[in-house]
C-alpha cells in the first residue's frame, strides 16, 4: 500500500551503501571533480558514466539547495551535476548531465594512453552512424518522455491525476522499450542491456536513475508496479545489477526519505518540481 502521510523527512546529505563506498574511494584530488548530491538522478547519470568509462575522478558531495559559492562558480543555476576540470588554470567547468556525459565519452575515447581494445564506450563506433543515431533516439525518449512523466506522477496529489500519471509513465516506458525492440529488429544488439550480452549504452544510463527510482520511490509513495513481461524484467535486472550502476546506488531508505518532499509536492521542493508544477520545461 502506498504511503499517504507526509512525515516531514528531509533529503540526505551523504551517500549510503555501495555509493558511499564508491564516494569514499574517490575522495582524493584528481584532475576531474564531480560535484554531486547523493539523491540526484541527474548526478547518477554522470557518476555511472565515470565509473563505466574508467575515468579517474574525485567525488565531492554538496547541498544543491544551499548552493555553495564553489558550486555556483561551476553551474550558474546552482544545479548538480557539475564538473570541475582541475588541469586548467583557472579550472574549467561543465554542467548539465547530458553535456557532461558527452564530454566524458569523447575524453575516454580520445585518451591515447588507453588501448583501443580496453576502452569502454557508451556508443557504437563512429564508423556506424546509424547505430549511434538509434541509441540517441532511445536517449531522447528517456529525456523527453520518461523523466518528466516520472515527476508528474510522483508530484500528483489528486487521485485521478495519479492514475493519469501512472498511465503516462507506463506509456513512456513502453515507448522506450519499442525503440529497444526496433534496434533489435534491425540487427543492432551489441549496445544496450535490453539484449542479453549487450553492453551498457548511453540510453541505458540516461534512463536508469528514473527506472531505478520507480522500483522504490514510486512503489512506496504511489503503489506503482513495474510493467510485467519477461524481457522487461530481465532488462531491469541487468540494468540495476551492472557493476557501474550498482556502485552508484545508495540504500533504499535514502531515496524514500529524499523524495518524500516530491511525493507530497511541498512548496519549492526543487527547480525541477517547480517546472513540473508550472508546466515549464525542466531546467
Amino acid at each position: 500500500m502506498a504511503t499517504t502521510q507526509d512525515s516531514g523527512r528531509s533529503y540526505h546529505l551523504q551517500c549510503t551503501g555501495p555509493a558511499l563506498e564508491t564516494a569514499e574511494a574517490h575522495s582524493a584530488q584528481e584532475h576531474i571533480t564531480l560535484f554531486g548530491s547523493c539523491f540526484c538522478p541527474f548526478v547518477q547519470r554522470v557518476w555511472i558514466t565515470l565509473e563505466y568509462l574508467g575515468i579517474d575522478y574525485a567525488y565531492y558531495e554538496v547541498d544543491p539547495y544551499k548552493k555553495p559559492a564553489e558550486l555556483l562558480e561551476l553551474s550558474p543555476k546552482g544545479l548538480v551535476p557539475a564538473l570541475r576540470l582541475n588541469n586548467h588554470h583557472p579550472p574549467n567547468a561543465l554542467n548539465e548531465s547530458t553535456i557532461i556525459m558527452d564530454y566524458l565519452e569523447e575524453l575516454a575515447n580520445g585518451d591515447t594512453r588507453r588501448s583501443s581494445h580496453t576502452v569502454e564506450s557508451l556508443f557504437p563506433p563512429p564508423s556506424d552512424p546509424y547505430a549511434r543515431a538509434l541509441i540517441r533516439l532511445q536517449a531522447d525518449c528517456a529525456s523527453r518522455s520518461l523523466v518528466p512523466a516520472f515527476y508528474r506522477y510522483l508530484q500528483a496529489q489528486d487521485e485521478a491525476k495519479q492514475v493519469e500519471g501512472a498511465t503516462a509513465f507506463v506509456e513512456a516506458i513502453k515507448a522506450l522499450v519499442a525503440l529497444f525492440e526496433r534496434a533489435e529488429r534491425e540487427g543492432y544488439t551489441s549496445y544496450g542491456l535490453w539484449n542479453e550480452g549487450g553492453s551498457l549504452s548511453y540510453a541505458d544510463v540516461m534512463a536508469m536513475p528514473w527506472l531505478f527510482r520507480a522500483t522504490n520511490v514510486l512503489k512506496h509513495y504511489r503503489g506503482f508496479v513495474m510493467p510485467e513481461g519477461e524481457r522487461f524484467q530481465a532488462y531491469m535486472q541487468r540494468l540495476v545489477a551492472h557493476p557501474a550502476v550498482r556502485r552508484t546506488c545508495s540504500t533504499e531508505q535514502l531515496y524514500l526519505d529524499s523524495y518524500e518532499r516530491y511525493a507530497f509536492n511541498r512548496p519549492n521542493t526543487s527547480q525541477v518540481a517547480n517546472a513540473i508544477n508550472s508546466g515549464a520545461p525542466l531546467p
